[in-house]
């Protein structure tokens, strides 16, 4: 399972972002693909969802510990805000971007 990205790991990439020069990497070099990012993203997202569901299970089975199951739900619930949020921003640009004239 990739690791997940945290808050911490989250802002050094953001302002590895800003910093100048860095939207010139070229398509498939490490970190340089807006799409590839997202992937990675959306990836993670879902092994996150996976292991809360894994979790889950192996507690109801008698096998997990409660704590266990309730960092992971909490986890999944995270990334399923985070991308709920996305979405509505990706969304908006949309609609901001449809909206000019021509």
């Amino acid at each position: 399972m990739p690791p997940a990205l945290g808050p911490l790991a989250a802002a050094a990439a953001y302002r590895a972002a800003q910093s100048p020069g860095a939207g010139l990497a070229a398509p498939g070099a490490e970190g340089g693909d807006f799409g590839a990012a997202l992937q990675r993203a959306v990836e993670g997202a879902v092994e996150i969802g996976r292991a809360a569901d894994a979790a889950s299970g192996e507690a109801l089975v008698g096998q997990g510990s409660v704590t266990d199951v309730v960092l992971a739900v909490a986890r999944a619930e995270m990334a399923l805000q985070t991308a709920v949020t996305l979405r509505d921003k990706v969304v908006a640009a949309y609609q901001d971007v449809m909206r000019m004239p021509i």
